[in-house]
């Protein structure tokens, strides 16, 4: 029977929704009016069978790029972690990177005014001058990097920045490196642009760090991009100055090859520091520096980011992001103004002091989980990556969905990350939530040792 003949849902109590997970009902079509759904709900079916048109799917034809593009698993357990807690069920979970506080006051408080201001209509398709002032000054007094403000290309999110950037960069023939573990939208935007990403598998007994000697085994002549990632998401790694001198040297034997450099969580080191890429030598010419308000201050729903870079690069993904999406929202970036020139070091230096405490609670329980091993004591962004290998025969994904199914845990399995057998652990959310959540999880791998 053809897939669109079935209907799949979950029946809880007098609340129902479809889902796409292995605990569900499969009916036919001619068995949708059984006696056990109420009137609310066969219509419900009856609507939705009228809107699957299979003469209209089998006419319809998608493009290839997108046909072979994977759904973002951390979006996906997201997605059926909400909709388990519409169904009334009580999850918890730590498979998204979002910070558990609130932005800033000041913060919220440019957004009231922004709105009181009628700051609601278009701005440049770059941003506002005085956003990319304030973000030019941030990376000169932090970083030690001066980008013009007509450099700087404010974006709805790092993430739609990155993009832009692999566009702006590579086509067809091209190759891509990503260092693994890495993030999961990396290999699928390069796949987007027709590009061919090249994973270079890093070891966790280096920390997931990228090593010199690993890069250069990677770099050919159709290497156009490196995408790197510093720190790390999933795994929390931080490249010191002396391991980015490294890779730099390497490079500088290949001068076409342009660096993406992802330091959305370069505000969240918590032993030593983290190096802008563009600061080292004779690198800025080439780099594109992805930054953002999400991690550092918890705007996530606001959409916020910027890439930073020299003016060919930056051009080209002004002239990408003027056919995609045109500005960023105008109250965001007015918050992201206040953000930069109202938010004081010690609010930040506060925040930061939080979450290395949460870290260091989660690998204290983890330590004390059987089989469960953490080489390198993550020193950035709010994500662990242990290596749970000795259960499941090393299937993360089943571990994970049988820890949502009977804990009601959601975590993201590490092979989405390209680093099979491991889970992404994140952080980012309270220390009652991080308890609760710790208790589960060795309650699940000590069942798993005693069944």
């Amino acid at each position: 029977m053809r897939v669109n003949s079935y209907i799949l849902f979950i029946i809880s109590s007098s609340t129902f929704s479809f889902l796409n997970v292995s605990s569900f009902v499969a009916l036919p079509r001619n068995h949708c009016n059984q006696a056990f759904l109420s009137t609310e709900e066969r219509n419900y079916v009856d609507r939705l069978l009228v809107t699957s048109s299979s003469e209209t799917d089998d006419a319809i034809q998608i493009n290839p790029l997108v046909a072979n593009v994977k759904i973002s698993k951390t979006v996906e357990v997201f997605s059926l972690v909400k909709e388990m807690e519409a169904a009334g069920d009580k999850v918890t979970s730590l498979c998204v990177g979002e910070p558990d506080f609130p932005p800033p006051q000041a913060v919220l408080d440019a957004i009231v005014r922004a709105v009181q201001d009628g700051k609601t209509r278009y701005t440049g398709v770059t941003g506002t001058v005085e956003l990319r002032r304030a973000i030019s000054a941030d990376l000169e007094k932090r970083k030690g990097v001066f980008y013009p403000p007509e450099n700087i290309v404010v974006g709805n999110g790092a993430k739609q920045c990155v993009y832009q950037g692999v566009l702006a960069t590579c086509g067809p023939g091209d190759e891509v490196i990503i260092p693994a573990p890495y993030w999961p939208s990396y290999p699928e935007m390069v796949a987007l642009a027709g590009a061919t990403p090249v994973i270079v598998n890093t070891r966790k007994e280096d920390g997931y760090l990228l090593t010199a000697e690993a890069l250069r085994g990677a770099l050919t002549d159709k290497t156009r991009l490196l995408i790197f990632c510093n720190p790390s998401n999933p795994t929390g790694g931080v490249h010191s100055k002396e391991r980015l001198d490294e890779l730099s040297s390497v490079l500088q034997d290949f001068q076409k090859v342009v660096i993406l450099a992802d330091e959305i969580y370069e505000r969240l080191v918590y032993e030593g520091t983290c190096e802008a890429v563009a600061s080292l030598p004779e690198m800025y010419n080439r780099t594109m520096t992805v930054n953002g308000f999400s991690k550092s201050h918890a705007m996530t729903g606001m959409r916020l980011g910027y890439l930073a870079a020299p003016p060919k690069l930056s051009k080209a993904c002004t002239t990408i992001q003027s056919q995609l999406t045109s500005c960023a929202g105008s109250i965001s970036q007015a918050a992201g103004v206040a953000a930069l020139t109202e938010v004081g070091e010690e609010e930040m230096i506060a925040n930061v002091d939080i979450m290395r405490e949460k870290r260091d609670f989660v690998i204290s329980e983890l330590k004390k989980m059987p089989n469960v091993s953490l080489e390198c004591k993550p020193s950035g962004a709010f994500y662990v990556l242990p290596d749970v290998s000795a259960y499941y025969d090393g299937d993360d994904a089943r571990l994970c969905i049988d820890l949502l199914k009977e804990k009601k845990l959601a975590l993201v399995p590490g092979s989405s990350f390209g680093s099979p057998g491991t889970i992404r652990i994140s952080y980012a959310t309270s220390m009652e939530e991080l308890g609760v959540a710790m208790n589960k999880l060795k309650e699940f791998l000590e069942a798993q040792i005693t069944s």
